[in-house]
């Protein structure tokens, strides 16, 4: 659990007096900075209902109190073992590697994925980890305070990265938002993940201060190039994109089982928003449920490669990231024009390997560990 600030209200400074409440000579909120941190908390499950804080022992306690936010799992250099990213606001984001026993080290800065280009601090607040480059390998995706662009960290090997935020044509434009819940998903289904931010300002007072922000703002749509860029074209995909709200969670998955993939939004000041996906589904796709063995029965942590003709796309079973929102388990996969998946190959948490072939495009696959396909079905 990433744990942000740990004070009460007769700790604060009055409104717009401190040090730390003034953005761009207005009078705001205070903090975070000039609070104090309240350090992050893992707790270890027994197996017999009950948990153990294993916070320190495992070396992921934060003992100088960032300013947690975003946090996700995820295997970072294909070991079998999952690795922890935690988003960190004001402060360098944490990579703690595993370690194999029970321990991390953390290694945000050595991986290249704890500051942006410039080596500056950002306000970092939801993450995501998609292969928008068909490599095999999970890139990091950020969202950021105003002032500062949303990060876009490429996995080149083992445990580097390199942040391409601004050769990819991400960071363009995205200095006025203040970004929130984030994902990569096909929501073309043209077999390249794509990237969505959604966005709002934390300081109402911005609306009157002509700073060139608004409190609401709009989301941001990445289309993905196929050559390692983003075109932002949320315009072109719907009037709901475009309607400026305060955004905070955002959950991905398909929620009527059309072939598509859905956002659910929720909103500051106003009601949570249901984005449905409509015409995604022209192109072909497969999702895939996975159920794995003894108490792991979502498989979390499996990592999954899907072949189409010449498509090779990879997928992880994951719980949590975005921004304080957990999307649907289901791997989905684009397809464009391919009408069937050669093979899949799955790598079980337990290690166990196996593969599955020939199934047609268009539909959700159930695959269970050790049985192959239990149940396919095609929407309604």
């Amino acid at each position: 659990m990433a744990n942000y600030v740990d004070f009460k209200l007769s700790d604060l400074p009055a409104f717009g007096k401190g040090k730390f409440c003034k953005y761009h000579g207005i009078e705001v909120q205070c903090g975070p900075r000039g609070l104090r941190g309240a350090g992050d908390s893992l707790f270890h499950n027994n197996g017999d209902g009950r948990f153990t804080d294993v916070s320190w022992t495992a070396g992921v306690s934060d003992p100088d109190g960032r300013f947690g936010m975003g946090v996700v799992w995820t295997d970072v250099d294909d070991d079998g073992w999952q690795d922890l990213y935690v988003a960190n606001d004001t402060g360098p984001n944490f990579f703690y590697h595993n370690n194999h026993n029970g321990t991390f080290t953390e290694a945000g800065y050595e991986a290249g994925v704890a500051v942006g280009e410039d080596g500056q601090e950002q306000g970092s607040m939801g993450v995501a980890l998609g292969d928008y480059l068909h490599t095999g390998g999970f890139a990091i995706f950020v969202s950021n305070f105003a002032d500062e662009y949303n990060t876009l960290y490429r996995h080149d090997r083992g445990l580097m990265y390199s942040d391409v935020s601004l050769a990819s044509k991400i960071a363009q434009g995205t200095l006025p938002y203040v970004g929130w819940g984030i994902e990569f998903f096909d929501y073309d289904n043209d077999g390249w993940v794509d990237l969505m931010v959604v966005n709002g300002h934390v300081y109402p007072q911005v609306a009157n201060a002509r700073l060139g922000a608004t409190y609401q703002q709009r989301i941001l749509l990445y289309r993905n190039q196929r050559d390692g860029t983003f075109s932002e074209m949320a315009a072109e995909a719907g009037e709901a994109l475009m309607v400026p709200r305060v955004s905070r969670g955002a959950a991905f998955g398909d929620i009527d089982n059309d072939g598509d993939i859905d956002v659910v939004i929720n909103n500051l000041d106003g009601k949570p928003v249901v984005l449905r996906n409509d015409g995604g589904n022209r192109n072909h796709w497969i999702t895939l449920k996975l159920a794995g063995r003894g108490r792991n029965r979502v498989a979390l942590g499996a990592k999954v490669r899907v072949v189409s003709g010449d498509l090779e796309q990879w997928g992880e079973v994951r719980s949590g990231g975005s921004y304080l929102s957990s999307s649907d388990s289901r791997l989905h996969f684009g397809l464009d024009s391919r009408t069937a998946v050669k093979q899949i190959d799955i790598r079980w948490p337990d290690g166990q390997r196996e593969t599955v072939r020939d199934i047609r495009a268009n539909q959700f696959v159930t695959i269970e560990q050790g049985k192959g396909i239990v149940k396919t079905a095609i929407p309604h």
